[in-house]
């Protein structure tokens, strides 16, 4: 894929998401540090919906530690492996408190040696939280970095590296929200919806012409009769056909 085909497929993200955003609910850097660990494997609103209740009990390092292990559990328990995720979030509040002074480190390295945090929940509070101009790799970045030939990669970390080399720097700063909400969006796993691709015309996925043919409701508004008479007669045909 060429620069200037990189540039426009960025160019039309943008102007199809002007204000892109993380869509994980959080008001300080520690919340969003949370929410990103437990959304591992998880759905961004399924972790909504039990943080809006967590924070306003346990939104410090402090307050969070206080709950426990067992007393994290009960407004966690409707996420995906919720133990895990317990035991990870009040060893590193307790980690923040000791090390930290109680605040979210600013460093990939210091947040990746926290409980439950990787380079992609590093990556997620570095830029959202921090500004910091970093890409986080997940499986629907993975998918469209790789489906539209934008930066393909065999894993996140080689696809990371390749977007943060070909991205145009002024896109840099929001490129992973573009990625990300395109792929939930639009690029989808199984039926991308090609038909309402903003960057199409970009895009090198060999299969793009077939799934943009796809666009639903087309046959069964053509098919469908429009006139009484026409309902009639489709009826009519119908029952001779039986």
């Amino acid at each position: 894929m060429t620069p200037a085909k990189r540039e426009e497929i960025f160019r039309r993200l943008a102007e199809a998401m002007p204000d892109p955003k993380t869509e994980l609910e959080h008001a300080t850097p520690f919340e969003l540090l949370v929410a990103v660990v437990l959304s591992a494997q998880a759905t961004d609103k399924g972790v909504n919906l039990a943080t809006r209740e967590l924070f306003k009990v346990a939104n410090t390092p402090d307050k969070m530690a206080a709950l426990g292990v067992e007393g994290l559990e009960k407004y966690i328990k409707t996420i995906g492996l919720y133990r895990g995720k317990a035991k990870n979030v009040i060893a590193l509040s307790n980690l923040l408190m000791e090390q930290h002074g109680g605040d979210v480190p600013r460093t990939r390295e210091a947040l990746e040696a926290l409980p439950g945090v990787g380079r992609k929940t590093a990556n997620v509070v570095l830029n959202v939280a921090f500004d910091e101009l970093t890409i986080a790799v997940d499986t629907h970045v993975f998918r469209v970095a790789n489906r539209t030939g934008l930066a393909p990669g065999k894993d996140p970390l080689e696809v990371e590296l390749a977007l943060m080399k070909v991205t145009p720097k002024k896109y840099l700063r929001n490129a992973h929200h573009y990625l990300i909400l395109h792929g939930r969006y639009t690029c989808v796993a199984k039926k991308p919806l090609c038909w309402k691709c903003p960057i199409f015309a970009q895009c090198e996925f060999p299969e793009k012409k077939k799934f943009a043919a796809m666009k639903p409701g087309e046959e069964e508004a053509e098919a469908a009769p429009k006139t009484a008479l026409k309902r009639k007669m489709a009826a009519a045909s119908k029952k001779k056909r039986k």
